[in-house]
């Protein structure tokens, strides 16, 4: 059916991104920058802080009048009621949605922009009187950053049934603490079965994270997929000795042999070229004294492509690079992966309907890939998905000064919303 000309409520999707990024909201950090100051939210998976952040999505959830379900591994999703269209009751929902956790010094955007630029296309189609052939629904998902408990995008996986909600309530936090317990204590351990139904269509609004729209002076991204992701943790055990007595020829070093793996994933990623990536994010050295030789390192290796066979070259020349390591250096190294997903190819015809979307609001747009993960790319394996992306100032986030300006948030929520739209109004 043709559908009026439509256009959100930029002031009151600002209101409500504020009135989310108050609830763990951090100062910014030392050594960033942007255009406002105190930007930063901690908002970790299942504390307290994002039992707020759930609490208050919630109410406007339900202050919107829609159909909200919590399922057993804490996702929420709110579903726009039988009487608001014409659809048959159980018929399949155009789904949006994101996360509400955050790492642990990060932005007001990442994650909350798709959830609250889903909920305000909601209520601007509500309060426009639309007719949809199907219901919107709006969804929140568990654990999405991964920066307490692994895997990342816990939720969404599990929600898609590539991990048992058996396996995933077990798992424990680099606090202690354990998802279900968690789950428990902040009140979302919900009663809906998982893995959970499919949508007609899944839509993720996100901000970039990275420089490429800026920096090419573009208004959106409409998402191809998302590059596959490696994560390993690597535990090096070496021997503890004195500093000044021990000749350099006579060590096992684990903090010596940490830096090698450093310099070995810049270098490999270096070497393989765009787009592959690689990361050692995080370094704990044992007993990290200036005087004594390293006894253990435990490390991160992050490693990344959007093509599943270069990705696995990546990892096995790391493996190959390991196993002469530890043999040199007289070290042992233990793998544990933490988590790994193959590249994800987004719905063609989606990603024409927001390319086509953005054009007739005279918006400029490119193709792209995701370097970052996202729940879109677990949703790809229910539905067809795919991805707008808005641009990010600096390329910056996971930082306080992760900044998107109004207009190219507007522009994002705009597009999101004549997609969904349209998706929502045909029944086929």
């Amino acid at each position: 059916m043709e559908q009026p000309q439509l256009s959100i409520d930029i002031d009151r999707l600002m209101a409500r991104i504020e009135a989310l990024a108050a609830l763990g909201s951090l100062d910014a950090t030392e050594g960033t920058s942007g255009p406002d100051q105190k930007l930063g939210c901690c908002r970790l998976a299942l504390t307290d802080e994002d039992k707020a952040g759930r609490d208050l999505v919630v109410t406007w959830m339900k202050d919107l009048g829609l159909n909200v379900a919590t399922d057993g591994i804490g996702n929420v999703v709110a579903t726009m009621p039988h009487s608001a269209g014409t659809w048959e009751p159980g018929t399949a929902p155009v789904m949006t949605g994101s996360h509400i956790d955050t790492v642990r010094t990060g932005g007001r955007y990442d994650g909350n922009l798709g959830v609250l630029a889903g909920l305000e296309v909601i209520e601007t189609v509500q309060s426009a009187g639309i007719q949809l052939d199907r219901p919107l629904a709006v969804a929140f998902f568990t654990n999405e950053e991964g920066a307490r408990f692994a895997p990342d995008m816990m939720g969404s996986l599990v929600y898609a049934g590539g991990m048992p909600l058996e396996t995933a309530l077990t798992v424990q936090g680099i606090d202690g603490a354990i998802v279900g317990e968690e789950l428990e204590r902040i009140g979302y351990a919900g009663a809906g079965p998982l893995p959970g139904q499919a949508p007609h269509a899944f839509i993720e609004l996100h901000i970039e994270q990275g420089p490429v729209l800026e920096s090419e002076g573009l208004q959106i991204g409409a998402v191809t997929g998302v590059q596959g992701i490696s994560w390993n943790e690597l535990t090096i055990t070496g021997q503890s000795n004195h500093a000044g007595t021990t000749p350099m020829s006579m060590r096992h070093d684990a903090g010596y042999a940490a830096a090698r793996v450093a310099t070995f994933v810049r270098k490999l990623a270096l070497e393989f070229g765009d787009p592959q990536v690689g990361t050692v994010g995080a370094i704990d050295l044992h007993p990290n004294l200036i005087n004594v030789v390293a006894a253990t390192a435990t490390m991160t290796v992050d490693i990344r492509n959007t093509d599943e066979a270069t990705l696995k070259l990546a990892e096995a020349h790391l493996g190959i690079f390991l196993e002469q390591l530890a043999h040199s250096e007289g070290v042992t190294i233990e793998v544990r992966s933490l988590a790994r997903f193959e590249p994800v190819a987004f719905d063609p015809d989606v990603i024409d309907l927001v390319a086509s979307a953005a054009h007739s609001q005279g918006l400029s747009v490119r193709r792209m890939p995701s370097g970052a993960g996202h729940d879109a790319q677990m949703m790809a394996r229910l539905c067809p998905t795919a991805m707008i992306f808005t641009p990010s100032v600096g390329g910056i986030s996971h930082n306080p000064a992760e900044h998107t300006d109004v207009d190219d948030l507007s522009a994002g929520a705009n597009v999101l919303l004549s997609v969904l739209v349209q998706l929502a109004s045909s029944t086929p």
